[in-house]
């Protein structure tokens, strides 16, 4: 025992009297004291060979010892670290810089944006309305009065503090809200995110996003719907795009459409994105029911419209060859990278 505390006197010296000139020197200082096979570990190794009765000064011993040479190993790396920022001569100018990574959209904001962009061109301008809305801009003042079975088709998450209050289902509470201003005529697009309880799967999630148009002035037809959307669909999917509409249902539309279009993914062969018919509905559509208008303040006698909506994440799975709707929120970089250069 005597014999080790000797030697740990003389490396406390040299411990003490360590001087470097390099990163080089301070590695071979770690590795000396401090490495996995170092003094230090050896010298704790030793304590199998102690007395017990002398386990707890030997102990306190090298703990001292292990704590300067930590403490004197961290001031040689301040010391080169301070001597290093100092010396311009050490850095090599010549080395590539850091690469800088470029971020880039969403696909969801870049297909709203594309979207966005086809409508201004229409003359349309942009609405927006809050998230969380009353029962009213969200259902009644849209022909859906309490207890209408259509209100089943839509699963709502709903305030506990006041059930009045709910997560909105369509941006259609913008509408009723631009149409209770009475400033007409009214040409608006509104897009936003929307929520509804339902099972997260490939085609479906408990939010998604809407973009919901909506014209109203004198003498609108069926016919400016439909050409409105032709138009809307050729300049999003190409002109060779093949589209249908279908009779539908909708309690704030009357008569009421559906617009297909041919399912990008599969090629019209058929796939789980399309199930399995070549189609892939894409908004619903029709002319605004007269109550709606009453609800509103507008007189249907005078003014008609027409309201169309659809989701943007469908679109963007045709646009882009998706074929998981679950990937828009998963927030896999690997996922994202892809639209980088699609900014």
């Amino acid at each position: 025992m005597e014999q080790i505390l000797q030697q740990i006197e003389t490396f406390t010296k040299e411990i003490e009297n360590y001087s470097i000139s390099g990163t080089q020197n301070l590695e071979e200082y770690r590795i000396r004291f401090l490495g996995t096979k170092g003094i230090v570990k050896n010298l704790f190794g030793e304590m199998r060979n102690v007395p017990p009765e002398n386990k707890k000064d030997f102990g306190f011993v090298l703990n001292q010892f292990k704590q300067l040479a930590e403490a004197r190993y961290e001031a040689l790396k301040q010391s080169l670290s301070g001597n290093e920022s100092s010396t311009v001569d050490d850095i090599d100018l010549s080395l590539p810089g850091n690469p800088v990574e470029f971020g880039s959209r969403h696909p969801i904001s870049l297909v709203r944006n594309r979207i966005i962009n086809i409508f201004q061109r229409l003359g349309f301008s942009i609405a927006d309305g809050p998230e969380i809305d009353d029962d009213w801009h969200n259902f009644t003042a849209l022909n859906l009065p309490e207890n209408h079975p259509a209100r089943d088709m839509q699963d709502t998450f709903y305030i506990n503090q006041n059930p009045d209050w709910l997560l909105r289902t369509h941006t259609s509470n913008v509408q009723i809200r631009e149409m209770q201003k009475g400033k007409l005529p009214i040409r608006i697009i509104c897009p936003g995110r929307v929520y509804r309880n339902e099972t997260i799967s490939a085609r479906a999630h408990c939010f998604f996003h809407q973009v919901e148009g909506l014209y109203i002035d004198e003498n609108v037809s069926f016919a400016d719907l439909k050409q409105t959307l032709y138009f809307f669909a050729q300049e999003m999917y190409g002109k060779n795009v093949k589209l249908r509409f279908r009779p539908s249902y909708f309690p704030f539309t009357e008569p009421s459409a559906e617009l297909d279009v041919s399912c990008f993914i599969c090629g019209g062969s058929g796939c789980r994105i399309c199930k399995q018919t070549g189609w892939v509905e894409i908004l619903g559509c029709g002319m605004v029911h007269p109550k709606v208008l009453e609800n509103c303040g507008i007189d249907p006698e005078k003014y008609t419209g027409y309201a169309f909506g659809m989701g943007i994440e469908r679109p963007a799975m045709l646009l882009y060859q998706i074929n998981d709707l679950r990937l828009f929120s998963e927030n896999d970089v690997r996922f994202l990278k892809q639209f980088t250069s699609a900014v």
